[in-house]
């Protein structure tokens, strides 16, 4: 099953559209209304960022993920990831992502390790005894001690909610759902394979600022 809802894999956004108004679809025929865009820019000070939602259980976003890393690496730019976990279609999704917000609270530095993971035994897991099974093996072989509740306090659960009512109020319908968002506008990409070339014309669109160089005094010591 496909992280759409119901609606299959939407293609993004990409150097087509309303130029003039830094807001583009690609291809043009994928484009689909959105609700809200205020939330599609990018961190104060940054030039050209990616910002994605995804799904633990979504097949799509297993393949999107990686391609996304390679892009980041590649271009030395940033990446704002949300949480969407379409648990109506997704049994063991919201689960999933609350353990990874365990982690990422606990051990940062494994919060990608474990999404990545997930991502790459996702045929393997159909159930939630499946994604108990796994999360122990995890956790046993990155010699971490599981809880016997990842989330007593439905903290993380909030915090999930909290992006998934971000991704409802802009008018995502499914996964992956990606941005490229620049100070001058977004370019929605949900034909992933397009993200390279969209990234490098935002790159060239809003060039960082360069240095001015130091000015040498003319005046000769006495």
């Amino acid at each position: 099953m496909i992280g759409w809802l119901g609606i299959g894999l939407v293609a993004v956004v990409s150097t087509f559209g309303v130029a003039a108004v830094g807001q583009t679809v690609a291809p043009p025929e994928k484009a689909y209304p959105l609700k809200d865009t205020a939330p599609l820019k990018p961190t104060p000070g940054v030039k050209v960022e990616i910002l994605e939602f995804d799904d633990l259980e979504c097949p799509p976003c297993s393949h999107a993920v990686p391609v996304i890393a390679g892009i980041v690496d590649k271009y030395k730019i940033p990446v704002v990831h949300k949480d969407f976990p379409l648990y109506e279609i997704h049994p063991w999704t919201m689960q999933a992502t609350i353990t990874s917000r365990y982690i990422k609270a606990t051990d940062p530095k494994l919060y990608d390790t474990f999404r990545r993971d997930v991502f790459a035994h996702q045929t393997a897991i159909s159930s939630q005894d499946d994604l108990a099974n796994f999360t122990r093996r995890w956790f046993s072989d990155h010699d971490l001690k599981m809880p016997f509740a990842v989330d007593p306090g439905g903290v993380y659960e909030k915090e999930v909610r909290v992006d998934r009512a971000l991704a409802e109020k802009i008018g995502l319908r499914g996964t992956p759902s990606i941005f490229v968002v620049t100070p001058k506008g977004w370019t929605q990409v949900v034909d992933y394979t397009l993200l390279d070339g969209v990234v490098a014309k935002a790159i060239a669109d809003n060039p960082a600022k360069a240095t001015a160089p130091a000015h040498k005094s003319s005046r000769k010591a006495s």
